[in-house]
């Protein structure tokens, strides 16, 4: 007996070992002298332009609040995250910080008193942002107003809100690293392939996660479930959902600048993404992103269960299609260019999953007003003028009408989404 206490006690010390060994990997010493001397002007300006391209802003920014000082409420499966106060505050903020403790926490995802962060801010991509990039990131985030706005403590259940089960989780899930140029590839490529994967952070909604909320492999991009928010963010691998193997690097560039291209259109979360973040990219670094999106293996997927429509569900959804849709979207869902999409041979009206296109038949759905693209025209919401029933059977009229051939939308499917979409 007392043979396999001791057995028990060193395996369980010998866990904790390695647990902790796993979440000081690629640590470097921290130096403890505050702040940092004075950057040029080129390194803020680069700086700024670095924190577009990660979009910080959008959750370090509470609606209606002031720029970086933090409070956004990020939901999760596990409860409630509160973005940080980025400004330099000495108390508040990171003014106490100097660039080691921010290349910390964007390499090793850990903040300067040592606490391990939870990867709502998305470090598994940022790990791989070079140190020259984060130390113009913090330069610049140096040079904002400094807000007194304390941070919100967590909202997270038990055992997510403590320190232990982050260590096991980053013990599995996660291992700092660096960007690794192709070689065989061009500088081009490759450049797309470092903002993509890292300050981008396109994996962090276009890969599926797994029960603990961790993604597979930030360089999958097959697409998933947007926790919370209930949108699906498309697969980038599949030519069947959001592939761009077959378009014009410069349509591709153009999406990401304005929202809109020949051939899709930008909506719900990629929305605010191109809103808060691309369109403000340069040429060179979209055309660099639309070449690594482009050159992303594809890979045909394997068609589902579809299910069946009955007559009468297909004469209610036909009846108020004429009634609500046909104006902008066409008599043979052909669209208006420019305008109103087509939704005959639409790729986001084929998808095997439906959450998209009942979150924008629920609540309406718009292009973001970007620069290329200031008045753009979007769709009003259904929610209190259609059922669920109403809404499935118009759905499920356009998912199987003018050469669509997708399965039926069912009310309950409706009524899950209505109920469950954070707004």
């Amino acid at each position: 007996m007392k043979k396999t206490i001791v057995i028990l006690i060193v395996a369980l010390l010998a866990a904790i070992a390695l647990v902790l060994a796993l979440n000081l990997r690629g640590e470097d010493a921290i130096g403890e002298a505050a702040g940092a001397q004075a950057a040029s002007a080129e390194t803020v300006a680069l700086g700024g332009y670095l924190i577009r391209a990660g979009n910080c802003m959008t959750c370090h920014t509470e609606r209606g609040g002031l720029p970086f000082a933090g409070g956004r409420a990020i939901e999760t499966p596990f409860g409630t995250v509160f973005a940080s106060n980025l400004t330099p505050h000495p108390t508040a903020g990171i003014g106490s910080w100097n660039a080691d403790h921010f290349w910390r926490a964007l390499h090793n995802g850990r903040s300067k008193d040592g606490r391990l962060l939870y990867p709502a801010f998305p470090y598994p991509n940022y790990t791989v942002v070079s140190r020259t990039d984060s130390d113009a990131m913090f330069a610049y985030l140096r040079t904002v107003a400094p807000v007194a706005r304390a941070s919100e403590p967590h909202r997270l259940r038990w055992p997510y809100s403590t320190q232990v089960a982050l260590a096991v989780w980053r013990a599995m899930f996660f291992s700092p690293g660096t960007h690794e140029p192709d070689s065989s590839k061009s500088a081009q490529f490759n450049r797309g392939a470092y903002l993509v994967r890292g300050l981008g952070h396109c994996s962090a909604c276009h890969t599926q996660r797994n029960a603990f909320g961790a993604n597979s492999d930030m360089m999958d991009l097959s697409g998933g479930l947007i926790p919370m928010q209930n949108w699906y963010a498309p697969s980038l691998t599949s030519p069947a959902e959001a592939g761009v193997a077959d378009w014009d690097t410069a349509h591709i560039a153009k999406l990401l600048k304005t929202g809109v291209a020949p051939r899709g259109t930008v909506l719900g979360p990629m929305a605010e993404v191109v809103l808060q973040s691309t369109q403000y990219l340069s040429a060179s670094d979209l055309d660099a992103m639309a070449v690594y999106l482009k050159a992303l293996p594809q890979h045909a997927l394997q068609p589902g269960a579809q299910r069946a429509m009955s007559g009468d569900m297909a004469r209610r959804g036909a009846r108020l299609y004429e009634q609500h849709c046909v104006q902008c979207h066409g008599a043979q869902g052909q669209g208006v260019a420019n305008a109103y999409p087509a939704l005959a041979g639409n790729r986001a009206v084929n998808l095997a999953t439906t959450a998209n296109l009942v979150q924008v038949v629920l609540h309406g759905g718009f292009a973001p007003a970007t620069q290329g693209n200031p008045r753009p025209f979007g769709m009003p919401p259904f929610a209190t003028s259609l059922t669920d029933a109403d809404i499935a059977a118009v759905i499920s009229h356009i998912r199987s009408s003018w050469g669509n051939n997708a399965g039926a939308v069912g009310e309950f499917d409706v009524t899950q989404q209505r109920s469950n979409t954070l707004q």
